[in-house]
């Protein structure tokens, strides 16, 4: 079965690109969470599943959890994580 995985902080407005963002500032939000970012992998029409005491690489100790997708198909990454940062924008609205 075929998994991505994305982090929080991939979209952290915090963040810059070479701390580990991967969307432009406009699609960026403040502190995102996991369970937002679940939600709009479901939207996106997806299968999510949460690991809260997962850390990302660029973050060092800090445990914010990740998201798995699970069977992505045929779409990149990079595709996911824009179509998702839409989606987190449009639920924090």
């Amino acid at each position: 079965m075929v998994e991505n995985v994305i982090y929080p902080a991939y979209f952290d407005a915090e963040l810059t690109r070479s701390a580990g963002r991967r969307v432009p500032d406009d699609l960026a939000v403040d502190e995102p969470e996991v369970e937002e970012i679940a939600k709009a992998v479901q939207q996106v029409g997806y299968d999510a599943v949460i690991e809260r005491e997962k850390s990302y690489s660029r973050e060092g100790h800090r445990e914010r959890g990740r998201v798995l997708v699970k069977n992505p198909d045929d779409d990149s990454k990079n595709d996911i994580v824009q179509a998702v940062a839409a989606y987190v924008n449009a639920l924090r609205e």
